[in-house]
């Protein structure tokens, strides 16, 4: 039973993870209707800002984390200029066919300034552990959780509450309707490409303090790609159940299935889930239904 427990919290955990990276799906998707395959490199672009500031620059954590996030932001920011500010009004194709070449472009940039070599990445948490009887929670999963919840409650709000947030929804329903409305879209679009790369430095500093930092990283951004599917793309709420489904589904099948079938099933099962809701509901469990007129 307390391996169950141990399985089912650390998975729930890893879950909560999942749905930090996946938010940076949702909010680039929310605001301007792309979908960023190059989610993974933006985490592993930040995780390289934190590094510089703090290994390479010596700057204390205090002062080298939100310098970090400042560069992560222009970095966004830049992005959406020189890419996507020429693409309003294309077509949604368009947009995701320059988001897989943005995919390779970040690969290589950050292969061309740090390389290829495995680097340690500062110790944000502590490394300790919570002990709580013969239960083990990871600090950094654990802080991590607790952040995720917070800031997928706070992006909730905005995007249902505040007239920024609202605006960036009609940009995404529609760009020649949003320009009409007197709706900046470049705008718009811009400050999701800032949160976008805020949240996946901010999953960066949870998934790889006190580990390794390379390239390779990416990956979490292919981890948490069922997460924002099977949410739908447009609920920030829904991405923290889904981040709970799938993670504690992946930990459980990890543990239990994996040593039976001697094969990695729990990397694999997570996408299973993603296939078989999509197929059922193909915008996802809390995904907008679309109605068009014809």
């Amino acid at each position: 039973m307390i391996d169950f427990l141990n399985y089912l919290i650390n998975g729930a955990l890893v879950g909560l993870l999942y749905a930090l990276i996946a938010m940076g799906f949702v909010v680039i998707y929310r605001a301007s209707k792309v979908f960023n395959i190059a989610q993974g490199e933006l985490v592993v672009f930040g995780g390289f800002m934190v590094w510089w500031m703090i290994v390479q620059a010596g700057l204390p954590m205090a002062v080298g984390i939100p310098l970090a996030f400042v560069a992560a932001i222009a970095f966004g920011l830049a992005i959406e200029k020189i890419f996507f500010s020429r693409l309003v009004g294309e077509s949604v194709f368009s947009m995701v066919m320059v988001t897989i070449g943005l995919l390779i472009l970040i690969r290589g940039l950050v292969l061309v300034l740090f390389g290829p070599a495995v680097r340690p990445f500062p110790i944000i948490f502590p490394l300790k552990p919570i002990i709580l009887g013969d239960i083990l929670i990871p600090r950094s999963l654990l802080f991590g959780g607790l952040i995720t919840i917070a800031t997928g409650l706070g992006l909730s709000w905005f995007f249902n509450a505040t007239r920024t947030g609202l605006r960036m929804t009609a940009v995404a329903e529609d760009h020649q309707v949003a320009l009409s409305l007197g709706i900046s879209v470049k705008r718009s679009i811009a400050f999701a490409w800032a949160l976008g790369a805020t949240l996946s430095t901010l999953g960066a500093i949870i998934f790889l303090s006190g580990k390794s930092l390379n390239f390779l990283a990416s990956d979490i951004g292919l981890a948490a790609l069922p997460v924002a599917l099977l949410a739908g793309f447009e609920s920030i709420a829904g991405v923290l159940l889904a981040g709970l489904i799938v993670g504690i589904v992946q930990g459980l099948v990890t543990a239990y299935v994996d040593p039976a079938v001697g094969g990695a099933v729990g990397s694999v099962f997570p996408f299973l889930i993603m296939l078989a809701i999509l197929f059922i509901r193909p915008t996802g469990m809390f995904g907008w239904k679309t109605i068009e007129r014809v």
